[in-house]
């Protein structure tokens, strides 16, 4: 089977530690879009693990990993990450491939992407690292690939400081280099993972544009980038927050009300850790935001969804969902693609009571609380897509299994 997993949000939705945990039964783990500027943590026991580049599966020996033909790769951080890896007993050796359509960053890249994002009258807050610049490169057919790293014409064009910066990496980045489509045919009968990066309302086409990543965050972006066809993906799992965060700038419907609203939303920021793994920043908090993750589910032809963070509603008496938007005094039930609508948009609430009790100890989900049912059972029937696993911790452990995507 090749199953695919996206965020269905913003992003941040946990969906490394969602890969991390199927990768037990995939053989093979492909991430497709993105670059350094994404971030997933995977917790094990009492060790943490950040990653920015090498796709969730690699915590387990016999996993092989591939950085697919949509990515951009910054080397400097690549081979940071996999030091990291190899100093803390993760053996990396075979196991990290790159397709060899794969683009990658200069380091001249970084710098014109920070000062442009500077110069903006109205800046994005992109991560800084020349995620942008080098799509936009790809997108001129100036960039560099890793298959061009053989080509000694190519390599003329660059600048000196260039030639200079990949000079270090070259063999490395050759020797780790694979024909993704050839590769995945010979392995035709592996279970296989694609993993996205950012989420549905970052992607370039279906995002909040221009307030938005430069990849394809969306399930379709698993076909291009992982070098199949979008007929070989078998099942698409979209992975949302029981509330609603969002990194940088754009709009944000669901978000709490900085003057009524503040202390929910710190108490939802540091229950939940919502501080950006590549950059520190606190994130954006607001109330799961249903319009939108309607809007996910059907732009993806997502088959399930996975649930992240309910754990972080444990303590409340009340929780609330936005389930349409007020915008300039009528009810919209769609998600807009003007973003000056999304401005002014409203979130029309619905609360649900509150459970009072720990999720962690249930070891099924019809153990869950009555009330915790009700609110996941609310959201399958809103979005008209089941909820098939529910993520109550950061531990691989705290998972809750409702029907397994490997099941056909």
């Amino acid at each position: 089977m090749k199953i695919v997993v996206i965020g269905a949000q913003w992003g941040d939705e946990g969906k490394g530690k969602i890969v991390d945990y199927l990768a037990n039964e995939a053989q093979i783990i492909v991430r497709y879009s993105g670059g350094a500027n994404a971030g997933h943590t995977i917790v094990i026991g009492n060790e943490e693990y950040a990653l920015h580049l090498i796709p969730s599966g690699i915590l387990y020996p016999d996993k092989i990993v591939i950085l697919g033909a949509g990515m951009v790769i910054d080397p400097v951080a690549l081979f940071s990450e996999i030091k990291m890896l190899d100093d803390r007993g993760i053996d990396t050796g075979g196991r990290v491939l790159i397709s060899d359509r794969a683009h990658l960053v200069l380091p001249r890249y970084i710098q014109i992407d920070k000062e442009r994002d500077l110069a903006r009258k109205k800046p994005i807050g992109t991560t800084g690292r020349g995620i942008g610049i080098t799509y936009s490169m790809k997108s001129e057919r100036e960039g560099i690939r890793l298959a061009d790293l053989s080509w000694t014409e190519k390599l003329e064009e660059l600048e000196s400081a260039d030639r200079d910066f990949l000079a270090p990496y070259t063999e490395r980045l050759k020797a780790m280099s694979v024909d993704l489509s050839s590769y995945l045919v010979h392995h035709r009968n592996s279970q296989v993972l694609f993993e996205g990066a950012q989420g549905t309302l970052l992607d370039l086409d279906l995002g909040t544009y221009p307030y938005v990543s430069s990849g394809m965050s969306s399930a379709a972006g698993a076909a291009i980038g992982g070098c199949v066809g979008p007929r070989a993906l078998d099942k698409v799992l979209g992975v949302f927050k029981a509330y609603s965060t969002r990194v940088g700038n754009g709009p944000f419907p669901s978000e709490f009300d900085h003057d009524s609203e503040d202390e929910l939303c710190r108490f939802v920021r540091d229950m939940g850790r919502e501080y950006g793994v590549t950059t520190g920043r606190p994130r954006r908090c607001g109330y799961l935001d249903l319009v939108a993750l309607r809007y996910a589910c059907l732009t993806n032809s997502i088959d399930s969804l996975v649930m992240t963070h309910l754990d972080v509603y444990n303590s409340l008496e009340e929780i609330k969902a936005c389930v349409a938007y007020r915008i300039n005094g009528s009810m919209v039930e769609t998600f807009p693609a003007s973003i000056e609508a999304l401005n002014k948009a409203e979130p029309v609430l619905r609360s649900f009571p509150g459970w009072k009790k720990p999720l962690d100890t249930s070891l099924v989900y019809e153990e869950f609380p009555v009330h915790a049912m009700e609110y996941i059972e609310f959201i399958e029937r809103f979005c008209e897509t089941p909820i098939h696993i529910v993520s109550v911790g950061y531990d691989r452990k705290a998972t809750i299994i409702r029907k397994s995507p490997w099941t056909k």
